[in-house]
């Protein structure tokens, strides 16, 4: 027998035997040597990164005589969609609404912790994508509960079907109160209207519980996909769903190549077609929008659609070009995606969703995020709902087939605005074909004149305050909104993930390092129009916000946080902020301290994290209590 080239964190093989079985692991090890390339192509990113920051250069499209790396597929021939993709599965053709979020709780026992997948099969959603990323937690084991949950529900386990007959009860009863009518006339039959689809974790994090033998990292994006797909590829195939992954925070065309390989590597360990794992790739980073149709030739026959989130993206631009002093986000609220660069990047998305490949087939262009949730006052609710469908229409007419939404009681209040039109997706609805030129590149980082205020300032805090209060407890989704709104039932919750906290820590570096003008005045800190950002005053409203957490009640901040995990999160907000160096990553900053509740500790750690990357690139993604039990 061969030695084993992966080891696995504790005691987790054992207590996870349903999840981290035999023919899992072995599918691991199989793809292990697929590993080394993901480093080398996380490595290269830094490095285009960094040497773009010293010549002072903007991301190009590619040389369209040059090859895709990774495959035998040149540039001309993926733009002018001359390779063979994949045609879209009887159970993704409709999509009109996909529900997003995790398959567990934090801390939860097993009943508890599988509501979630409970609500999200009843909620009536077309798709339900079930997060290993962004939105679920890593403290503890979390990632193995979502899995497992996952798997009890596909295969319809007694435990499962029992907490899914609650929670429909439930679910009716809010919607008699809402909509005046149950949403769930039977629950059985309803469980299987939902498609399931899984969203892996990007190529740049390292998984918390599986490394190599001998101590280095191994890819989370590999354990993901692995358990997912084989715990569950036989019960999904038997009952005639696909197998679907969504792929986050691809940059280039070779990352998504080192997917297509990964996933056509997988295919053949279970013997399987290729092409038989289908993906949807999430359009996160500005890179990619200069790739998109060479990302689509890269997966080829896995390949269905792709997703325009928002904040994320708007993350990628800031950092794109944290070097170029001209180029300043204005307050977060104002960058809609109908604004400057957003507008720019979801055209070119649908653009290149609707080329069609050498066999005519066209791509899923799936809308982005709803955040909002209904529960509020009867006026915040209405408005909040009002904006919901009209950002909706504004997609469904844009041409999107279909969008997301944060929470399940979104659902029926989204969705008929796809089912008064009544198609099942806009494949190959025509729109003016993709072109390259220096203008479409200079588009893609447009601004547009928008506030920019100390208020936002407070905003951008207040919420990354919150939510990296929230990660460090394992609640990597959660309702949040600023500290001057809480007890303000009119201004809704917000339903926010990881992206939430990486681009406001991004604005705000931004706007500190780059000497941002504040566009009014403002009395509480005596600001006039056109005086800058500057690190006094960038200490003082963190203060100031942070002592609003302080003082909050603890249905907004819970109290047993205040002096065990806010403060760690307030000193990595600090530091991302006020490094002169900017960080490629904020969850490397939280990651290395989930489970830590010193704050001394948390400094030395934060500490050795930019001191490595300022020294050489470096970034540091091992889990640093991998030996401990």
């Amino acid at each position: 027998m061969p030695a084993r080239r992966l080891e696995i964190r504790s005691d987790l093989e054992s207590r996870y035997a349903d999840v981290l079985t035999p023919e899992a692991i072995r599918a691991m090890e199989f793809l292990a040597d697929l590993d080394q390339d993901r480093k080398v192509i996380m490595a290269a990113r830094i490095a285009r990164r960094a040497e773009r920051a010293r010549r002072r250069q903007r991301i190009t499209f590619l040389d369209p005589e040059a090859l895709i790396p990774r495959t035998s597929i040149r540039v001309r021939d993926a733009r002018a969609g001359r390779f063979v993709g994949s045609e879209i599965p009887a159970d993704l053709r409709r999509q009109w609404i996909q529900g997003t979020g995790p398959a567990a709780k934090p801390n939860a026992p097993l009943a508890k912790s599988l509501r979630n997948v409970a609500y999200a099969l009843l909620s009536g959603a077309d798709g339900w994508m079930f997060d290993g990323e962004d939105a679920l937690g890593q403290i503890g084991s979390m990632s193995l509960d979502n899995q497992r949950n996952l798997k009890l529900a596909i295969a319809r386990d007694p435990i499962f079907l029992e907490v899914a007959e609650g929670i429909a009860a439930e679910m009716n009863q809010w919607a008699v109160g809402f909509f005046g009518r149950p949403i769930i006339p039977d629950w059985r039959r309803q469980l299987d209207f939902t498609t399931k689809i899984f969203r892996a974790r990007g190529l740049h994090l390292d998984d918390r519980h599986v490394r190599h033998v001998g101590g280095a990292g191994f890819s989370a994006s590999i354990v993901d996909a692995v358990l997912y797909v084989v715990n569950n590829y036989r019960r999904l195939q038997d009952a005639g769903s696909s197998v679907v992954l969504y792929l986050p925070k691809i940059q280039t065309a070779e990352e998504a190549a080192l997917w297509n390989d990964i996933l056509t590597a997988l295919e053949e360990h279970l013997g399987l077609a290729v092409g038989t794992i289908k993906v949807y790739v999430l359009v996160e980073q500005v890179e990619a929008c200069f790739q998109l149709m060479e990302i689509r030739a890269a997966l080829g026959r896995h390949f269905v659609g792709f997703n325009t989130g928002r904040w994320d993206y708007i993350n990628s631009v800031s950092d794109a070009l944290a070097w170029d002093e001209a180029f300043v986000n204005p307050n977060i609220d104002a960058i809609t995606m109908t604004y400057g660069y957003m507008r720019v990047y979801e055209d070119r998305v649908r653009r290149a969703c609707n080329t069609p490949d050498q066999r005519g087939q066209c791509a899923l262009w799936q809308g982005g995020m709803e955040p909002n949730i209904p529960v509020g006052s009867a006026a915040g609710v209405a408005a909040g709902m009002q904006r919901a469908v009209a950002g909706a229409e504004r997609e469904q007419q844009a041409g999107a087939s279909g969008k997301w939404v944060a929470h399940w009681k979104m659902v029926h209040i989204v969705r008929p605005v796809w089912e008064k039109v009544g198609q099942d997706n806009q494949l190959g609805r025509r729109f003016p074909p993709l072109t390259y030129t220096p203008d479409d590149a200079a588009d893609l980082f447009l601004l547009e004149p928008a506030p920019r205020t100390v208020r936002g300032a407070r905003d951008l805090f207040s919420v990354a305050l919150q939510y990296g209060n929230a990660f460090l407890v394992g609640l990597q989704a959660a309702a949040l909104k600023p500290a001057d709104y809480f007890g303000n039932d009119d201004v809704l919750y917000l339903m926010e993930d990881m992206a939430t906290g990486e681009i406001r820590l991004s604005i705000l570096w931004e706007w500190l390092h780059k000497g941002a003008a504040f566009t009014a005045d403002d009395p509480s800190v005596g600001v006039k129009a056109g005086d800058r950002f500057t690190p006094d005053l960038c200490r003082q409203l963190l203060a100031q916000e942070y002592d609003k957490l302080l003082r909050a009640s603890d249905r907004d901040v819970h109290d047993d946080t205040k002096t065990t995990t806010l403060p760690i999160a307030r000193e990595i907000v600090e530091a991302y902020v006020l490094s002169d160096i900017k960080l490629p990553w904020y969850i490397d900053l939280l990651n290395i301290n989930l489970g830590v509740r010193d704050l001394a500790e948390a400094r030395r750690r934060i500490r050795r994290l930019a001191d490595a990357f300022a020294q050489d690139g470096t970034r540091l993604t091992e889990n640093l209590d991998f030996d401990q039990p």
